[in-house]
């Protein structure tokens, strides 16, 4: 039984991470997005093209905060972190 539990809540906090990425990620989008409608008529040139890795870096960052505290928690094991880290980091 502890480790269904276990596994219901680590499912259960990656998928409140990336749901909570994903908003953030989302609400940055649009007000950049609001930003640039005006300045869209004035400027034709495309953006440059090393400003959409910085918000990806940083839910990388944010997502392996989370996963480092999930580890000091005792939620993840340091074989379950190792591979959790391994696949943001890919990606």
């Amino acid at each position: 039984m502890p480790g269904l539990l276990r596994g219901v809540a680590r499912t259960a906090v990656v998928a409140g991470t990336a749901t909570a990425v994903s908003n953030r990620v989302s609400r940055r989008q649009a007000g950049r997005w609001a930003q640039q409608e005006p300045a869209a008529a004035e400027q034709s040139a495309p953006p440059p093209a090393a400003a959409p890795a910085a918000p990806d870096m940083e839910s990388k960052i944010a997502q392996l905060k989370d996963l480092g505290q999930l580890k000091e928690q005792g939620v993840l094991t340091e074989e379950e972190f190792a591979a959790q880290k391994s696949r943001i980091l890919a990606s």
